[in-house]
Order: structure tokens, then sequence, then C-alpha cells
């Protein structure tokens, strides 16, 4: 593109802006263009420029908010990370926790057990020596009474002759 009062070459097309196309002036030559249809055409070129600007920072902007989307849901999902990991963390405590009360009421219903199958023992052993004696009272009724019987047995047969 040709400079508007210069005319050379432009180097940079960040210069180049819709109003610079829109007032371009070219030197004209023994056959030159129509101005009127060149006017036209840089007009259409320079709304064209234009709407390519406003699409290009509406697409920038669209990707910024993108990006702070993006950013947003990093860092929400870094929280849910680090929610995720406090909770297996406390699974794991509670696991543990729960495992250790486990063990210790299987420790004390052991024993519990065993405090009651050693009571069973000594109240079976307080029943056989209970029993014993019944038994040794019975034996010594019945050879008292036997001794008695016999004695009256004897009395008898003495009344008797």
């Amino acid at each position: 593109m040709e400079d508007r009062i210069t005319g050379e070459l432009r180097s940079e097309r960040s210069d180049l802006t819709p109003l610079d196309i829109r007032y371009q002036e070219f030197r004209q030559g023994l056959r030159g263009y129509l101005v009127a249809e060149v006017r036209e055409y840089l007009g259409r070129v320079a709304d064209a420029q234009s709407a390519l600007i406003e699409e290009n920072e509406r697409l920038r902007s669209h990707i910024r908010e993108l990006e702070a989307q993006l950013a947003k849901a990093k860092e929400g999902e870094a929280e849910l990370k680090r929610a995720v990991v406090a909770a297996e963390r406390i699974a794991r405590e509670i696991k543990a926790q729960a495992e250790r009360e486990a063990e210790l009421i299987r420790r004390e219903t052991e024993s519990e057990r065993q405090a009651a199958l050693q009571e069973l023992i000594e109240q079976m052993k307080r029943i056989k020596n209970d029993i014993e004696q019944v038994r040794n009272e019975r034996d010594l009724f019945v050879s008292q009474f036997r001794a008695l019987l016999e004695g009256y047995l004897a009395s008898l047969d003495r009344f008797k002759r």
C-alpha cells in the first residue's frame, strides 16, 4: 500500500487502519483508475477491515472470558482434588479408628466371654461339690437309717424270742 502523503509502500501491516484504507490517495498516471470506483472499492475494503477488527476484538474478548472461565475451572478442579484427597485421608482415618474400636470391642468381648466361661466353670465346680456333699449326706443318712432299722430289727428279733 502506498502512504497517503509520500506514495511509498508501508512496511508494517499493523499500521493499516480502515481510515487509512478509506482515505488513501494514489498518484494518477496517464491511464489511471476511475477515482469513484477506487473510492467505492476502498470504502468496501475499509468496511470489511472494520468488521474484521471488530470480530477480532470480539474474539479476543471471548478468549479472555474463556481463559478466565478456564482459570476458574482449574481452580475449582484443584479445590476438588484437595477435597477428594482430604476426604480420602479422613476415610482412611475413620476406617483405622473403626478397626481399632472393633479390635477393642473384640478383645473386651473375648475377655467377657472368658470371664463368663470361668464363672460357669466355677459354678459347675460348686454344683459338683454340692452334689457330692448331698450324696455323702444321703449315704450317711442311708447308713444311719439302716443302722437304726437294723437296731429296730434286732430289737424285734429279741422281742420275738
